[in-house]
């Protein structure tokens, strides 16, 4: 017996309609003081409120399996992306139903009000889709599936719950790595800015004559070949292959700064991911260093078929420190590390010319050896202000003072290029465009 009341009071849930049935009985009650004609009509209508509530009962509690729940996990999500995610219900009841779902997601979402609501007809099956953005890097927990069932009278909804604790890894933004590749495929990387290059110069290695074609160099044109079948030919050379590509993320303070819910180090590991990816496409070698006051994962250039997972491995368990960045650290670790001539993509944020200044010698020192590239980031909350009309003096210390800043990022640009160091000036939402078509460039150029 007290087994059967656990089970009926821990699940049961009262309906609006029951308190809406409640309050026309009281109603009722209170108006026979001063309307005696209503007779007994409170009493037939409460009567008939409780018969609907024990038919109701019965309805939702006469079997153990009205309804089934499956919730569909992928096996990781995608930081900064939306990821879809689905619950599978089924309803065995012989009734239509109306269904409430309560997802317990993790709290790093501080979300509170995923309430999915649907109907479902007797028999019938369906799958309800939701979508969460994580941002941030790690493991989430996710909790149990509550699902509340009502009957057609909807005076009372039974709860079923569904599932146990389940963690997911949190990756970097593997979905937007899909789509680059998809884009890749399908030729259509123009649609989102990535930019298609014509190569200004070509590797001493031959590859084959083959007809000429509207942007081809008129310098290649092999006139032996076109003499002898009548159309214009020209020489094809092969793009050098094999060139070692590093992407170094700056782990340090400044790159905590956030922008839409992301870190600047996310959209540097998101970008990096990406550029990675591109390189292996082209027959490059990727590889990856982490810095803050001293060197942190270090994966050596490669083309291995799981080169891209070992990179997105580390990225995964990556964090932002609190110290600054060691570049003395930076420049031993490549020393060491990287034995040839590479591209060094470093994502770093230089918020004034003191801070760039103090760490340019030892960026100068890795110039001299390698094809270095600062990729830092523009702010654009301070852009936006310099952009904005003064309307008081208030305003136009502020306006001034925004300009200021933004007036000196781009002479940190101009800083960098005096010493032969490239550099990549970008707004975070803007980076993996911008660190793509800038490879490409590089590639194109043969600046390696």
């Amino acid at each position: 017996m007290k087994y059967l009341f656990i089970r009926y009071y821990k699940d049961l849930f009262l309906g609006k309609r029951l308190f809406a049935g409640l309050g026309l009985c009281v109603s009722l009650f209170l108006f026979t003081f001063f309307l005696p004609w209503l007779g007994d009509l409170p009493y037939i209508c409460f009567f008939a409120l409780i018969i609907l509530f024990f038919i109701d009962l019965v309805l939702l509690y006469r079997t153990d399996k009205g309804v089934f729940l499956r919730r569909d996990l992928p096996e990781r999500l995608s930081n900064g992306d939306e990821n879809t995610l689905s619950v599978y219900v089924e309803n065995f009841y012989s009734f239509p139903v109306q269904l409430g779902i309560i997802e317990e997601i993790p709290f790093q979402f501080q979300k509170r009000d995923l309430w999915l609501v649907s109907d479902l007809k007797a028999g019938m099956h369906k799958t309800i889709s939701y979508n969460l953005r994580p941002t941030k890097r790690g493991e989430y927990k996710f909790g149990q599936t509550r699902l509340y069932v009502s009957s057609p009278l909807r005076l009372i909804s039974r709860r079923f719950n569904f599932g146990q604790e389940h963690t997911v890894p949190v990756y970097p933004s593997f979905l937007q790595l899909r789509k680059y590749e998809l884009m890749a495929i399908s030729d259509r990387l123009s649609e989102i800015g990535i930019k298609k290059l014509r190569r200004t110069g070509h590797s001493m290695e031959f590859d084959q004559v083959k007809t000429y074609t509207q942007g081809d160099d008129y310098r290649t044109v092999n006139w032996k070949a076109t003499a002898r079948k009548g159309d214009l030919m020209v020489n094809s050379f092969v793009e050098e292959k094999a060139q070692h590509i590093y992407s170094i993320i700056d782990k340090s303070r400044s790159m905590k700064m956030p922008f839409n819910g992301l870190s600047l180090m996310d959209y540097a590991i998101n970008a990096s991911l990406i550029l990675s990816n591109v390189a292996l496409l082209k027959d490059d070698k990727a590889g990856l260093i982490t810095l803050a006051e001293k060197t942190g994962s270090v994966v050596p250039a490669d083309r291995r078929p799981g080169q891209l997972g070992k990179i997105m491995e580390v990225l995964y368990k990556e964090k932002t420190l609190y110290l600054e960045s060691n570049i003395e650290a930076l420049n031993m670790t490549i020393r060491k590390v990287i034995k040839q001539r590479s591209l060094l993509l470093f994502f770093t944020n230089f918020e004034s010319m003191s801070a760039l200044r103090r760490q340019l010698p030892f960026l100068r020192h890795i110039a001299r050896f390698h094809l270095l590239t600062i990729v830092f980031f523009e702010n654009t909350e301070v852009s936006a202000i310099s952009e904005t009309p003064a309307k008081d003096v208030e305003g136009i210390y502020i306006k001034t003072i925004a300009e200021k800043l933004v007036y000196e990022k781009r002479l940190m640009v101009k800083e960098l290029a005096k010493y032969g160091i490239l550099s990549i000036l970008t707004p975070p939402d803007q980076l993996t465009v911008n660190v793509v078509n800038r490879y490409l460039a590089i590639k194109a150029q043969q600046k390696i």
